[in-house]
């Protein structure tokens, strides 16, 4: 997708910003009576935003507020889901208590910004919350002390496609959001998982983890060093979010997992692997293949990375992973993190792998 295609998508809204206007709409109807239609609430960096009130109910102990999320164009698995908040009053001088509903998870494991058994409600959204309830509850002359229970549908089913099991989050999604803002398409939403995929690894003795560029290439990796679930990290396309952030936060070792053409793109010095961002140089391909006695005219007029595989045979994906190896072991410079490469073909063969050993063909 191009520059231009991007800028017409349109933005949505974090799973953390509906809940903070939905908890604006329930503690004025806790304090009123009245529950609005729409309520306009201030984002972390200053943007105002208004959100329609889907589904509300009222009782004199607790106001609930449903909103649907809407996360623009970007392929968001909370997109269209509820998020509903019930807001009840608090003792006196307790202050804002934060709880799991249906579909919302619970922290299990250290590393995340939230301490074991305390709901996946991340802090950006917290102080947002916090913010508009004291906000709101100002005028009135009296304390913010509220339970707030934040709750999403079906988010117990949605969670499975997130990180959030592996993370150790369970019985449903996170709410989340930096900014309030969902950008579409967005890689920074992705590397932040790698980020948090690392803390928590790191958090709970993970001494040895992958960076996969794909299922395959996870699900071969894992089975090959019989790792935990824990241990994979989805690193998709950016192996460089990958490898910089473990730079500043080492652990033992690190398996990076893939293709012969995403690894191929990190041996050629590519830390974007996406297709849009970064090309194979059939050229400079042609020149390593010839030194392993292959055409080297052939490798350079072929199609793909697997088309040139073909043609030279395993020893040409044995030299990518040493030379990918390389890349990565650049960017780790200075951190004590033992490091090795894996090239898994399509069916799910390992087929070559390099290390501090060299590089070797796999049976």
């Amino acid at each position: 997708m191009t520059d231009g295609q991007l800028k017409d998508l349109r933005f949505g809204y974090t799973t953390g910003a509906c809940a903070t206007a939905a908890a604006k709409a329930a503690v004025t109807g806790l304090l009123t009576g009245s529950i609005p239609q729409q309520v306009e609430i201030v984002l972390p960096r200053g943007q105002r935003a208004v959100f329609q009130i889907a589904e509300s109910s009222i009782d004199a102990k607790w106001a609930r507020v449903a909103i649907q999320k809407d996360a623009g164009d970007d392929p968001d698995v909370t997109h269209g889901a509820m998020i509903v908040v019930t807001i009840r009053p608090g003792q006196p001088h307790s202050g804002i208590t934060f709880r799991a509903g249906a579909g919302v998870g619970v922290i299990t494991k250290a590393g995340l910004p939230i301490p074991p058994g305390e709901p996946a409600i991340n802090p950006v959204p917290r102080r947002m919350i916090e913010a508009v309830l004291e906000e709101t509850t100002e005028p009135f002359a009296q304390s913010a002390d509220f339970i707030v229970e934040i709750s999403v549908p079906g988010g117990e089913e949605l969670a499975k496609q997130t990180w959030n099991p592996r993370l150790g989050i369970v019985g449903g999604l996170s709410i989340l959001g930096t900014t309030g803002i969902v950008r579409p398409f967005s890689c920074a939403a992705w590397i932040a998982s790698i980020h948090r995929g690392i803390d928590v690894a790191r958090a709970n003795g993970v001494t040895h983890a992958v960076g996969s560029t794909g299922a395959t290439s996870e699900q071969t990796a894992q089975q090959y060093f019989g790792l935990p679930d824990m241990a994979m990290l989805d690193m998709g396309d950016f192996a460089g979010g990958l490898l910089k952030y473990l730079r500043r936060h080492p652990l033992p070792r690190l398996t990076i997992a893939g293709g012969i053409g995403k690894l191929t793109k990190l041996a050629q010095g590519a830390l974007d692997l996406h297709s849009s961002r970064s090309k194979i140089d059939f050229e400079a391909l042609g020149d390593v293949a010839s030194t392993l006695g292959a055409d080297k005219t052939a490798i350079t007029m072929s199609n793909t990375a697997q088309h040139a595989l073909d043609i030279a045979g395993p020893q040409l994906a044995a030299s990518m992973a040493a030379k990918a190896r390389d890349t990565a072991c650049g960017v780790l410079t200075g951190a004590a993190i033992d490091v090795d490469c894996l090239v898994v073909d399509r069916s799910g063969k390992a087929v070559a792998i390099a290390d501090g050993n060299g590089a070797r063909i796999l049976p």
